[in-house]
Formats: C-alpha cells, structure tokens, sequence
C-alpha cells in the first residue's frame, strides 16, 4: 500500500469519527492538539483503519507516541501491514511444507 493511499484512508476514518470533513492533513497534523481526538475516537478511527487494511492491532499495543502526529500513526499502521503480511507468508510457507510432508 502507498503512503498516500495509507494517509487517505486515515483521514476517511477521522472524518467519520470526528463526524465532520478532514481532510488536506500533513504528516505533521497533531492528532490530539489539532483535530482535538479522544480516547473514544482514537478507538474508532483505529477500528476503521485495521477493516481498511486488514490489520488486527491491539490497542494496548498503541504507545501515545504512535498517535502524535498523522504521521507517526501512519508509521504504525505500516509496519503493522508488515506484520500481518510476513506472519501471511509465515503461514502459507508451512501450509507448503506441511503438503510435501504429505505427499
């Protein structure tokens, strides 16, 4: 997935739960300061982004750090792309051994 595309669907899910347009954000756009997010949304707009990508995050795992800036939060859903794909290919790769072990 392109960054761009990444910063778009994070914007789409701020718009639906802060409930009003957002868009035009940099990477430098203050979550909490700026666009004044709770805790609540923050829940909401990281439930909107993992149906988006396909991620599973817990939210436990989320350092306050991850959510400072659009950027930092799009840096965090990235490598939990990363993540998700490489325990993916994890499974597909011992699928395969397990069907030559059967063979």
């Amino acid at each position: 997935m392109e960054r761009q595309e990444l910063v778009l669907i994070i914007e789409k899910a701020l718009s639906e739960v802060l409930e009003r347009p957002v868009n035009g954000l940099t990477e430098e756009t203050a979550l909490f300061d700026e666009l004044q997010l709770t805790s609540l949304a923050v829940l909401g707009m990281l439930m909107s982004v993992e149906e988006a990508t396909g991620i599973s995050v817990d939210p436990e795992g989320l350092d306050i750090d991850d959510l400072r800036t659009l950027g930092s939060f799009a840096d965090f859903v990235e490598a939990a792309i990363s993540e998700e794909e490489a325990r993916e290919e994890e499974a597909r790769e011992e699928e395969a051994r397990e069907e030559e072990g059967a063979s």
